[in-house]
């Protein structure tokens, strides 16, 4: 069907009188907003189910939401037959979410499934905790991370606390596309099957995080944090005041959850204009450190002062290799230990493993990859840390997603340690970058909106597949990885090997000169996106920012060549 007829389908259900109006605007209105609600159907990507808002296949509505829980009601049936199921539901602060979250409950409990809702809006790691502390056999969460206020979503975690992977995620779709009509929802909730979740989940989680630090005694910190509108305002300052930090100063003009984010662009911590107020306040009382975090607390951005006492942002993998160089020296490593992080992400997380003499392991972007490797290696191998480029890390293995709450937990015990032995978290820095070499990093990231848009975004990543660069900048391309044939080609010996990870559409390219380029479509935003990471050995003649200054040049002629070949 095209969008037209299947907005036709729609309209011939029953429906509540608000999306009936809103799908007679679309048939009346401009072709190409129709086309965007129903060309498509919304589907699992790397975060679950996320998009725009509204009437549509292709929207996050009352519909597609009912039909994805239904789905899911029928295929925890079918795996667990009578036996017990009980999902548990958190949401974020966005518009609807509180709505979208009953809704979801009311679906599952109307198919004799037991539901434990938080009573307030959550954090997502909290919810991945609360599924493997409740016994649950999934979990859900409202949320679209750090997407634009018009957008929300749906992830959904199966019984280790982690983002459905492979059979489930397949075998959840097939049960949701096997819904004809809407009136095969159970919309109708059973109450009696419904438990909301209070304080002493609060507690609980509070509990587990702190067990999670490395070490106790701390030099005081004053920090700045925000919580963005999101949700990290319910349990951050309380689990930093428990954790000895009580010089903790909030900004309050974001401290309300709201989800039209009324004092950023985008909720996005690792955008600076995003932390700026943060970084005005740091600088008004001095502080030592600035933390923010996305809506639903998953990610997590930093900024410490340097060696001239200015406040600089750190990207994601320079705090994602803090994070692991201390959780590594704090542990008591027996050598079957091991760090994970993604495929897109700075190779200095290898390093600093290699330096530890325990294993790093690569895994699709996505820490529902990370959580697949935990699962495999359990009893067997002991995860310590991950994470990934794009301000997502997760501590041990309570959680099983990224927790911007314990993350910024450690790193405050990381900057304590440091200030207490006359150091600083960026010193640090310095350290790891004297031992493994300097990196650094870029993101070029490209929205194109829409079917059209998703047809030009498949066009540019056929064209790097089949007319690839040879070179960036004056660097020679040696090695492309492509993940979606899942073969890694060395064009200096002209030989083919096989990568030992599941397909995906990214293309990776690498140079004679240590540097790494990476084309990946988004799984939950209409973008392209480019990752970029250049390395150089570190030179004791030169400081610290004549080395940055010439990896940015590099960074530099490499984006100026990807701009010509996306003309």
């Amino acid at each position: 069907m095209n969008s037209r007829e299947k907005a036709l389908t729609w309209l011939n259900q029953e429906l509540d009188t608000e999306t009936i109006s809103e799908i007679i605007d679309l048939l009346n209105g401009k072709a190409e907003l129709l086309e965007d609600a129903f060309y498509k159907d919304l589907e699992f990507g790397t975060g679950g189910m996320r998009g725009i808002m509204g009437a549509g296949s292709n929207r996050v509505n009352k519909y597609t939401l009912g039909m994805a829980t239904q789905g899911l009601a029928n295929y925890l049936n079918k795996c667990f037959g009578s036996n017990t199921k009980r999902v548990a539901i958190a949401y974020d602060c966005r518009n609807n979410s509180s709505e979208f979250a009953q809704l979801v409950a009311n679906v599952l409990s109307a198919n004799d499934i037991e539901v434990l809702l938080f009573e307030a809006l959550r954090p997502t790691p909290q919810l991945s905790f609360a599924v493997r502390h409740y016994n649950c056999q999934s979990g859900i969460v409202i949320t679209a991370s750090h997407n634009p206020p018009e957008y929300n979503g749906y992830k959904v975690y199966w019984e280790d606390g982690a983002q459905i992977v492979a059979p489930h995620d397949k075998g959840i779709i097939t049960e949701v596309k096997r819904i004809s009509s809407f009136d095969q929802v159970r919309f109708t909730g059973n109450p009696e099957m419904i438990k909301l979740l209070n304080k002493d989940a609060d507690e609980a989680f509070i509990h587990a995080s702190l067990e999670q630090r490395k070490s106790t005694a701390h030099n005081p910190l004053k920090i700045v944090f925000t919580s963005l509108h999101g949700t990290s305002i319910t349990l951050m300052p309380e689990l930093l005041n428990r954790a000895g930090y009580s010089d903790v100063i909030i900004v309050e003009a974001q401290a309300m959850p709201d989800g039209n984010f009324p004092t950023v662009k985008s909720p996005n911590p690792e955008e600076r204009e995003a932390l700026e107020m943060a970084l005005n306040l740091a600088e008004e009382c001095n502080a030592d450190m600035v933390v923010g975090t996305d809506p639903d607390s998953d990610r997590l951005g930093v900024a410490v002062r340097n060696e001239n006492d200015q406040m600089i942002l750190l990207n994601g993998n320079q705090c994602g290799a803090l994070l692991t160089d201390y959780l590594l020296e704090k542990s008591n490593l027996v050598g079957n230990e091991f760090i994970a992080y993604t495929i897109v992400s700075s190779d200095l997380f290898a390093d600093v493993a290699s330096y530890y003499n325990i294993d790093s392991e690569v895994c699709l972007t996505g820490f529902k990859h990370i959580a697949s490797l935990i699962r495999e290696n359990e009893g067997v191998r002991q995860f310590v840390g991950g994470g990934e480029e794009s301000y997502g890390y997760m501590i041990g293995d309570f959680v099983r997603d990224k927790d911007a709450l314990t993350s910024t937990l450690l790193f405050c015990d990381l900057a304590s340690e440091e200030k207490s032995n006359g150091s600083s978290a960026f010193e640090r820095l310095i350290k790891i970058y004297k031992r493994h070499g300097l990196y650094k990093e870029h993101l070029i990231s490209i929205t194109k909106k829409g079917k059209e848009g998703a047809t030009e975004i498949a066009q540019i990543m056929e064209v790097f597949r089949n007319q690839h660069p040879v070179k960036f900048a004056s660097e020679r391309v040696v090695r492309i990885d492509d993940l979606q044939t899942s073969t890694s080609k060395n064009l200096k010996t002209d030989q083919t090997s096989n990568i030992k990870l599941p397909n995906s559409n990214v293309i990776q390219f690498y140079t004679d000169s240590g540097s790494k380029i990476s084309a990946r479509p988004s799984g939950t935003e209409p973008k392209i996106k480019f990752y970029i990471s250049v390395r150089a050995d570190w030179s004791e003649n030169l400081s610290f920012d004549i080395q940055n200054n010439l990896l940015e040049k590099r960074i530099e002629a490499i984006t100026e060549d990807l701009k010509e070949l996306l003309q």
